[in-house]
């Protein structure tokens, strides 16, 4: 049963990434369309982030309410009406509305389906719950591109990927008995969950380190996938085309990464492969900003990818291990969001200073927020555990 659950969750998270880069894949082709200009997209993929950070922090309190099996099939039936609602969206004011129940429905499904796997399942698990991630990521424009390469309209893009949702849907209803059975196998004789505030969590010694190690990689992450091609382009000399496969790189690393992390936990402790990887994506920002021959900055963006791919998932395996099953939940949730704010608001910060400095500060930027992960993360291992009462 814990197989078939494990199976089952993977396909969501495939579900989960499918969506994430729909939106920039397809909105050359929508802004024309719906009329608008070019940089509304922002607008769109600001609402999204905002309805996901809301969704991480109560997810804690949903959980408890709902169960994991529950919460998931209900926030996954809501992005699939969301993306329904895209493929039929008669104007840009439509894409706006959709976008608050797509972002609510994919934060409460991540940090629902993180939170579980964390509780239920061996770190590698979790690894290769975030590759399964990345596949989906890359897979929505695959999706998108066969539409657009028969001269067919972007909205079928999103019908087929809404679609697919839906069966999810069903898949997840049939399947809401497995939830507590493999529940009960598991965690028998564990303690019961709590729904804590924020106020509450930060209270606990580590809570505030590992918010700030969240923020910064997702930072990191969201700032290179933005700016990284605008990097190669200007300061290191790349054709347009280079420069966008020389992003694709990175991202193809994290992926590559994270199945190979799911190897090597079998021998690596989580703590190990986060500070490894950290280091390791040091050393890749460095390679992109010396003045080397051009290679070097793919070695460079290749590495960081490289060294990224660990942190993330093994953070949240080690979240009930260092701070209790009984609140991992709740300060799941709360890593969540942490998470997007920083994907959120980091890669703007960059790009207004940006547009005073150039592209070359990019590696400094990213140099800065590495080391401030690395500062919390050194201060999130010297913490013992302290949790206070809720």
């Amino acid at each position: 049963m814990a197989t078939i659950l494990l199976v089952l969750i993977y396909i969501a998270f495939i579900s989960l990434g499918l969506p994430d880069a729909l939106l920039g894949a397809a909105w050359p082709v929508m802004q024309s369309e719906l009329a608008v200009p070019y940089g509304f997209a922002g607008l769109a993929q600001m609402l999204i982030s905002g309805g996901t950070i809301v969704s991480s922090f109560l997810s804690g309190a949903a959980i408890q309410r709902f169960g994991t099996g529950k919460l998931t099939a209900g926030s996954v039936a809501m992005t699939a009406m969301a993306l329904l609602g895209y493929a039929a969206a008669p104007s840009f004011l439509w894409i706006l509305l959709c976008a608050v129940p797509l972002g609510i429905g994919a934060g409460a499904v991540d940090a629902a389906l993180n939170a579980y796997v964390a509780n239920h399942y061996e770190s590698r698990h979790m690894s290769w719950l975030h590759s399964f991630w990345g596949i989906g990521a890359l897979g929505g424009p695959i999706i998108l591109s066969i539409f657009l390469a028969d001269d067919q309209s972007w909205r079928g893009g999103y019908l087929t990927v809404g679609s697919l949702q839906i069966l999810l849907v069903l898949v997840l209803c049939a399947a809401l008995p497995l939830w507590g059975k493999v529940h009960a196998i598991k965690v028998d004789d564990g303690p019961d969950h709590h729904s804590i505030s924020l106020a509450t969590a930060l209270r606990i010694k580590g809570v505030p380190s590992a918010l700030v190690v969240f923020f910064f990689y997702c930072g990191i992450e969201a700032t290179l996938g933005l700016w990284g091609s605008s990097f190669l382009f200007k300061v290191k000399g790349f054709d347009p085309a280079a420069a966008a496969t020389g992003v694709s790189l990175f991202y193809t690393s994290i992926t590559a990464g994270r199945f190979l992390t799911g190897f090597l936990t079998f021998r690596l402790k989580n703590n190990t492969m986060i500070g490894g990887g950290a280091v390791i994506a040091l050393t890749g920002i460095i390679l992109m900003a010396l003045p080397l021959p051009l290679p070097t900055a793919l070695i460079g963006l290749f590495l960081t990818g490289f060294g990224c791919a660990p942190i993330f998932p093994c953070m949240l395996h080690e979240t009930p291990l260092r701070f209790g099953q009984e609140y991992a939940q709740s300060i799941m949730g709360f890593q969540m969001a942490l998470a997007y704010i920083g994907s959120t608001f980091l890669p703007p910060l960059f790009g207004y200073v940006a547009t005073f400095t150039g592209m070359m500060v990019l590696p400094f930027f990213l140099l800065a927020y590495i080391l401030a992960l690395l500062a919390n993360f050194a201060r999130l291992r010297a913490c013992p555990r302290d949790v206070p009462s809720s």
